[in-house]
């Protein structure tokens, strides 16, 4: 029996394991990183370990410091969440040589998926269906397009398309650093990369008795940098012939490796509708909840028991119910190709309602380091269909106030309203096609971001003459007060506004625009523009505000009159667009140097991704502050380019 268990992982995962052992009656262990010493999953666990160090190599990623930690703590089991150690058959032996439960299928079958490689061959001796792999070191341009896949772990790391045969040596490099990174583990194959084909996935459960469940089918099909961004279950669209066929194939892929515990078999699913084995991830993974919703079960209770060594409840599980959907919340600018986003998450407050469940590491008040995958939370909506399902998320993200980085949720909103999805055509390049014309527009329109800057400069009037009310003279006079401003620029295209607006004898602002002022507080305003009556939540913060209304939300920085010459930067300076580490330079890179427009010059390692700074223009490298191992702040100067037509220069910035 276990009574206290280790969750050998951060953030989400840590909490969500935490929930289910609290419900179990099982104490909790959590460890941390120096970074994470104020984490949720810290202040959530009965007791806490730390373990020294910042970066993951360091730390999560160290199996002797965890299992050291489990058994200090006198933790009896440990739960290895998803990524970090969770498909490491070496930190599974370790866990079971300490005398402690693993929570998790066996070791053998660690061992046997761990290595998408190996995977494969076991697949393909099984009659699983799969893609033939491709030997890089012999391509040729009949293979391409190929996809780079790090044969440890997941989660998009170490992953790359590859379209022309000249980048293949650079993309191998890049894909196999990266995946040594996040899994200590540099080993890369490629296979060919099917165009809009569909991820679909199965879930598993198997007890250690010979039963194994197939829990339905997931559609995991709208990602960026092969990283799940929306999931759904059931899969839309499927026929009841392949539907069966996945199901099948993911019961012999678990038979024969003689798994127990949790774990998905994914698929690629060809636009014709053949499917093919990707991977087996012997874990629970992220998008577990939408299967929980739809079949009603606690995957990670029913794991527990299976460890103890209980049996499944029933040959066979139970029906499935409803629709569900799964939408991952970043700390991330889509319009700026995905970048991570990092600072103090203000508020993170999501509509606790009906068929609404949230998963998350945070609180207001935390702050979204440099270190870990930016992921704040994963809202899930539970309904009778997909249509309503669908609606219910899209509303939620809407109306959730989220104040501080930059997020994805205007996408996400717009991604679930988009005509593709709401039809369920869904494929792996829904982004490719679509991202620009989901990320051009503020919501609601351009005047719907005016009207927001209006409510915040309302507000801030309200609060600087000290509140509702007459405002404080010394002496009455029957004049006009003279108009007033305050400027704005939009997060995160940079659109300024100048809100213009009089103050009355009664204390109350009234924008020179014409909207008719219902009331003004230091954080709410009501307008009436057009016969319509809106209503904003103003959030301030330093000199930020954060707007939220019933269509959508908005940030704003407030702006000096006069801008400052020292905040001006030379032309050509690169700058770094967030914290992060230097970890190369191009080769010969040096002062002096020509470099070509979009040359790739500095690696900037952030959120256990790689992230390359272009040169801006055709020209001379004047300037080099960028070395290998360097530490930067958002904004640092990395090096200035000096423009061969002496033009003025930009900064351009792409994330691999």
């Amino acid at each position: 029996m276990i009574t206290a268990l280790l969750v050998a992982n951060r953030g989400e995962i840590a909490c969500r394991i935490f929930r289910t052992c609290r419900e179990l009656g099982i104490s909790t262990v959590a460890v941390y990183s120096d970074a994470d010493a104020g984490a949720l999953h810290v202040r959530e666990a009965d007791t806490a370990v730390r373990l020294p160090g910042a970066a993951p190599a360091d730390t999560y990623l160290r199996s002797d410091l965890v299992v050291a930690a489990a058994l200090a703590a006198g933790a009896d089991a440990v739960h290895p969440g998803y990524g970090f150690l969770s498909e490491n058959a070496g930190f599974a032996r370790a866990v079971l040589d300490a005398g402690l439960v693993w929570v998790g299928p066996p070791v053998k079958a660690v061992e046997l998926m761990a290595s998408k490689t190996r995977a494969k061959e076991l697949m393909a001796a099984a009659g699983v269906p799969l893609l033939a792999p491709v030997d890089p070191g012999s391509a040729t341009a009949g293979d391409l397009p190929l996809l780079l896949k790090a044969s440890a772990g997941g989660g998009g790391r170490g992953m790359r398309i590859v379209r022309e045969l000249a980048a293949l040596p650079a993309e191998l490099t890049a894909a196999s650093a990266e995946a040594a990174s996040a899994f200590g583990d540099g080993e890369v194959f490629a296979e060919p990369y099917v165009e809009r084909g569909r991820h679909v996935e199965v879930q598993v459960m198997a007890d250690g008795q010979g039963t194994v469940w197939a829990l339905g089918t997931r559609d995991c099909s709208l990602q960026r940098r092969h990283q799940k961004v929306i999931e759904e279950a059931p899969a839309p669209g499927l026929d009841d012939g392949l539907r069966q066929r996945l199901h099948d194939a993911a019961v012999a892929a678990a038979q024969a490796v003689g798994y127990r515990g949790a774990g998905t078999v994914e698929f690629l699913v060809s636009a014709e509708g053949r499917p093919y084995f990707l991977e087996m991830n012997t874990r629970l993974q992220v998008e577990h909840p939408v299967t929980e919703a739809v079949f009603g079960l606690d995957l990670v209770a029913l794991q527990l028991r299976v460890a103890e060594g209980e049996a499944l409840p029933a040959a066979t599980p139970p029906g499935p119910a409803g629709h569900a959907v799964e939408a991952r919340l970043y700390a991330e600018d889509p319009a700026r190709d995905w970048q991570p986003q990092t600072g103090a998450l203000l508020t993170l407050d999501v509509p606790d309602e009906p068929g609404i469940r949230l998963d998350t590491g945070y609180t207001g008040g935390d702050t979204v380091g440099v270190h870990y995958d930016p992921m704040l939370a994963k809202v899930i909506a539970h309904a009778p269909t997909r249509t309503e399902a669908v609606r219910l998320l899209a509303r939620a993200l809407e109306r959730a106030r989220v104040h501080g980085p930059v997020t994805n949720r205007e996408l996400l909103v717009r991604s679930l309203r988009h005509p593709d999805f709401v039809a369920g055509h869904l494929d792996t390049g829904f982004y490719d096609r679509h991202l620009a014309a989901l990320t051009t527009s503020a919501p609601g329109g351009e005047e719907a971001r005016r009207l927001a800057a209006t409510a915040a400069a309302l507000a801030a009037a309200v609060e600087a003459a000290g509140g509702p009310g007459p405002t404080r003279h010394g002496a009455w006079r029957n004049l006009a007060s003279q108009p007033q401003t305050r400027r704005y620029r939009g997060e995160p295209d940079g659109t300024e506004y100048e809100i213009a607006y009089r103050t009355g004898r009664d204390g109350v602002p009234a924008p020179a625009s014409g909207e008719r002022v219902l009331s003004a507080r230091p954080g709410a305003v009501t307008l009436e523009t057009g016969g319509v009556t809106r209503h904003f939540t103003v959030t301030t913060q330093g000199d930020r505000a954060h707007v939220d209304t019933a269509a959508g939300a908005y940030t704003f920085t407030a702006l000096p009159r006069f801008t400052d010459p020292a905040e001006r930067t030379e032309p050509g300076s690169l700058l770094a667009p967030m914290p992060g580490t230097v970890v190369r330079l191009a080769a010969g890179l040096a002062p002096g140097a020509a470099v070509e427009a979009g040359q790739p010059l500095i690696w900037l390692e952030a959120m256990k991704m790689e992230h390359r700074i272009l040169a801006p223009a055709s020209g001379t490298l004047t300037a080099l502050h960028a070395v290998p191992g360097l530490q930067v702040e958002v904004g640092a100067l990395l090096a200035v380019v000096q423009d061969a037509t002496e033009a003025p220069a930009h900064q351009e910035e792409t994330t691999r």
